[in-house]
């Protein structure tokens, strides 16, 4: 019985943790599914950089993390700029002694129009921040995945049922969010042969986050000085409660919290995922199954 617990902990690297010695680039980590990727991350023996454009939010994550025991830095900055995304490899290179095995492109909000009222810039935006940005930062730091050491390299995009079924209203967030699985699905082609590089997409349907509170709760980002409200009509959202049966559309019967959608993050990014690689994995409560 003692050997056959030392043999599970080996697998599971207990007492040091799933990720011990893994060096994490996490995006859009001050706040809700992001940060919670980063606490878990950090709990799990990894050194995370928490990524994000608001500086203080994304330093009170790093903060919480260090002040558990975890370790981890702030470099907070814009993906839409090609300057930071150099400078964000640059730091967490030096901050992992010259690695990164992880990164996780959570980063993003939405800007929603109907197709015949959407604008270029909510367009573009949209396509940049969730399909660019993460093309560019995988790019970026290319030279610290494409190596042969022995140690494991992973991929985790962010995508969302919207990119998978479609939504309307949401065009460009679905072509951005269907983009992601194209992207994954061709790094483990191209990358896993020679270099082991696992890279997967997870989907993520109703999650408790800001971008599905309620709008009048006044949750907005700025873009070139315009404010974008973020969140679901208070009314769409009462719907989705209201009725006889709450969230109906979900076998569950409830949203995800942005603890179980983290989970599911830390799950595929483990060597319990060791073997998967190019999939697209649905965390949905069985939503659209």
């Amino acid at each position: 019985m003692a050997d056959r617990i030392k043999q599970i902990a080996s697998h599971l690297n207990y007492p040091q943790g799933l990720l011990a010695g893994q060096v994490a680039i996490i995006t859009g980590a001050a706040q809700g599914i992001g940060a919670e990727c980063a606490r878990l991350f950090a709990n799990e023996g990894a050194k995370v950089v928490v990524s994000d454009i608001d500086a203080a939010k994304a330093q009170a994550t790093v903060d919480k993390i260090n002040a558990s025991g975890g370790k981890a830095i702030s470099v907070p900055g814009d993906l839409l700029k090609d300057e930071y995304i150099k400078e964000l490899v640059k730091k967490t290179a030096e901050f992992g002694n010259g690695k990164i095995h992880i990164i996780v492109n959570n980063a993003g909000f939405t800007w929603d129009a109907v197709i015949h009222k959407m604008t270029d810039k909510q367009w573009e935006t949209i396509i940049a921040l969730h399909g660019t940005a993460p093309f560019k930062l995988i790019r970026e730091a290319a030279p610290f995945f494409r190596v042969k050491d022995g140690e494991p390299r992973n991929i985790i995009n962010i995508s969302s049922t919207s990119g998978l079924h479609g939504n309307a209203g949401q065009l460009n967030y679905a072509m951005a969010k269907a983009g992601v699985v194209g992207l994954s699905k061709t790094i483990a082609k191209e990358w896993g042969p020679a270099f082991g590089v696992r890279a997967n997409t997870i989907a993520f349907g109703h999650i408790e986050t800001r971008l599905t509170a309620n709008k009048e709760a006044g949750a907005f980002v700025e873009v070139d000085g315009q404010k974008v409200a973020l969140g679901i009509p208070g009314k769409q959202n009462a719907q989705k409660t209201g009725g006889p049966v709450p969230f109906a559309d979900i076998p569950l019967r409830r949203p995800g919290s942005p603890t179980e959608a983290a989970s599911a993050v830390l799950a595929i990014a483990s060597p319990l995922s060791s073997y998967i690689s190019g999939q697209t994995i649905s965390v949905t409560g069985g939503r659209n199954c």
